[in-house]
Protein backbone atom coordinates (compact mmCIF):
# COMPACT_ATOMS: atom_id res chain seq x y z
CA UNK A 1 0.00 0.00 0.00
CA UNK A 2 1.12 3.30 -1.11
CA UNK A 3 0.71 6.11 1.27
CA UNK A 4 2.11 8.83 -0.68
CA UNK A 5 0.37 9.31 -4.51
CA UNK A 6 3.54 9.01 -7.17
CA UNK A 7 2.41 12.17 -8.61
CA UNK A 8 2.67 14.48 -5.72
CA UNK A 9 5.32 17.70 -6.15
CA UNK A 10 7.37 17.85 -3.41
CA UNK A 11 8.66 21.69 -3.08
CA UNK A 12 12.36 22.04 -2.17
CA UNK A 13 13.57 23.22 0.63
CA UNK A 14 16.19 25.44 0.72
CA UNK A 15 18.22 25.90 3.76
CA UNK A 16 20.79 28.20 5.20
CA UNK A 17 24.23 27.38 5.08
CA UNK A 18 25.49 26.44 8.64
CA UNK A 19 29.09 28.56 8.73
CA UNK A 20 29.88 26.94 11.60
CA UNK A 21 29.67 23.46 10.71
CA UNK A 22 32.13 24.09 7.25
CA UNK A 23 34.99 25.47 10.05
CA UNK A 24 34.38 22.75 12.27
CA UNK A 25 34.73 20.66 9.38
CA UNK A 26 37.86 22.27 8.09
CA UNK A 27 39.20 22.28 11.57
CA UNK A 28 38.84 18.51 11.56
CA UNK A 29 40.37 17.97 8.81
CA UNK A 30 43.24 19.95 9.82
CA UNK A 31 43.44 17.82 12.67
CA UNK A 32 43.79 14.79 10.81
CA UNK A 33 46.50 15.81 8.48
CA UNK A 34 48.25 16.75 11.63
CA UNK A 35 47.76 13.67 12.72
CA UNK A 36 48.93 10.93 9.94
CA UNK A 37 51.69 13.34 8.79
CA UNK A 38 53.06 12.84 12.62
CA UNK A 39 52.23 9.30 11.72
CA UNK A 40 54.25 9.42 8.77
CA UNK A 41 56.86 11.15 10.19
CA UNK A 42 57.13 8.94 12.84
CA UNK A 43 57.71 6.09 10.51
CA UNK A 44 60.43 7.59 8.66
CA UNK A 45 62.27 8.31 11.80
CA UNK A 46 61.61 4.30 12.64
CA UNK A 47 62.54 3.09 9.30
CA UNK A 48 66.07 5.40 9.11
CA UNK A 49 66.74 4.02 12.77
CA UNK A 50 66.91 0.88 11.58
CA UNK A 51 68.97 1.30 8.55
CA UNK A 52 71.27 3.15 10.82
CA UNK A 53 71.28 -0.21 13.53
CA UNK A 54 71.80 -2.08 10.53
CA UNK A 55 74.49 -0.06 8.86
CA UNK A 56 76.09 -0.02 12.23
CA UNK A 57 76.19 -3.62 12.45
CA UNK A 58 77.71 -4.03 9.16
CA UNK A 59 80.13 -1.50 10.29
CA UNK A 60 81.05 -3.19 13.09
CA UNK A 61 81.58 -6.57 11.88
CA UNK A 62 83.92 -4.95 9.08
CA UNK A 63 86.10 -3.37 11.89
CA UNK A 64 86.76 -6.52 13.90
CA UNK A 65 87.04 -7.92 10.52
CA UNK A 66 89.76 -5.26 9.90
CA UNK A 67 91.56 -5.50 13.50
CA UNK A 68 92.13 -9.52 13.37
CA UNK A 69 93.79 -8.97 10.22
CA UNK A 70 95.60 -6.09 11.61
CA UNK A 71 96.47 -8.56 14.35
CA UNK A 72 97.35 -11.36 12.04
CA UNK A 73 99.90 -8.66 9.47
CA UNK A 74 101.72 -7.53 12.97
CA UNK A 75 101.77 -11.35 13.69
CA UNK A 76 103.68 -12.09 10.68
CA UNK A 77 105.68 -8.90 11.02
CA UNK A 78 106.95 -9.80 14.24
CA UNK A 79 107.99 -13.26 13.28
CA UNK A 80 109.82 -11.88 9.98
CA UNK A 81 111.66 -9.61 11.76
CA UNK A 82 112.58 -12.44 14.62
CA UNK A 83 116.23 -11.86 15.54
CA UNK A 84 116.80 -16.09 15.14
CA UNK A 85 115.10 -15.50 11.57
CA UNK A 86 117.16 -13.04 10.43
CA UNK A 87 120.10 -14.53 11.56
CA UNK A 88 119.55 -17.68 9.25
CA UNK A 89 118.34 -15.81 6.67
CA UNK A 90 121.70 -13.86 6.67
CA UNK A 91 123.70 -16.81 6.67
CA UNK A 92 121.85 -17.99 3.60
CA UNK A 93 123.32 -14.43 2.32
CA UNK A 94 126.69 -15.29 3.02
CA UNK A 95 126.75 -12.90 5.64
CA UNK A 96 129.06 -13.31 9.06
CA UNK A 97 128.52 -12.45 12.56
CA UNK A 98 129.99 -9.60 13.99
CA UNK A 99 133.56 -10.41 16.23
CA UNK A 100 134.49 -8.49 19.26
CA UNK A 101 137.52 -7.39 16.80
CA UNK A 102 135.31 -5.53 14.67
CA UNK A 103 133.99 -3.66 16.87
CA UNK A 104 135.97 0.04 17.62
CA UNK A 105 135.05 2.10 20.70
CA UNK A 106 135.65 5.67 21.14
CA UNK A 107 137.63 6.85 24.19
CA UNK A 108 135.27 9.69 25.82
CA UNK A 109 138.11 12.14 25.77
CA UNK A 110 138.76 12.49 22.42
CA UNK A 111 136.37 14.98 20.19
CA UNK A 112 134.38 13.91 17.28
CA UNK A 113 136.17 14.67 13.75
CA UNK A 114 132.60 15.81 12.68
CA UNK A 115 132.40 19.43 11.57
CA UNK A 116 130.15 21.48 13.82
CA UNK A 117 127.14 23.47 12.36
CA UNK A 118 127.53 27.28 12.31
CA UNK A 119 123.83 27.45 13.29
CA UNK A 120 124.80 25.81 16.47
CA UNK A 121 127.29 28.26 17.80
CA UNK A 122 125.40 31.34 16.76
CA UNK A 123 121.56 30.21 16.29
CA UNK A 124 120.80 33.66 14.90
CA UNK A 125 123.30 33.31 11.81
CA UNK A 126 121.32 30.49 10.21
CA UNK A 127 118.29 33.32 9.51
CA UNK A 128 119.06 35.05 6.10
CA UNK A 129 116.46 38.17 6.22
Amino acid sequence: MRRVPSKQRNSRIHRDRDVRALSRLALLLLCGLVLASGFVFAAQQHFAALEYGYKSETLRRERERLLAEKQQLLLQREQAFAPARLAVEARELGLKPILPSQVGTQKPNTRSQLPVAPALLNPSASFQR
